[in-house]
């Protein structure tokens, strides 16, 4: 039975709405004791407020496992193009995350 589990294969239907995306260069996370909530925005030159697009909630479960999904791309991404640099309140920040 385990091994059923870990052969299946999981199919994604992608709506075209879904598929051309939103661009976000702002995000604000925040918790409670049973979720994470995540909230993407854009943030334009000379505005004063910034729009938010999409608010995805996750279990805490499933926050760690974006976290650690992402460290492994990034990682993956770094190994392939080179430390992404970040720019922290007093400048640059090496590669990882600020």
């Amino acid at each position: 039975m385990a091994n059923e589990q870990n052969t299946r294969k999981l199919e994604f239907e992608l709506p075209a709405d879904v598929a051309e995306g939103k661009y976000s260069n702002l995000s604000i996370i925040a918790h409670s004791k049973s979720e994470f909530i995540f909230d993407f925005a854009s943030m334009l030159p000379g505005m004063q407020k910034a729009k938010v697009h999409s608010r995805i909630i996750l279990t805490p479960e499933n926050a760690k496992r974006l976290l650690l999904s992402l460290q492994e791309n990034v990682g993956r991404y770094e190994s392939n193009f080179g430390a992404i640099q970040t720019v922290g309140p007093k400048g640059p920040v090496g590669g990882g995350f600020a």
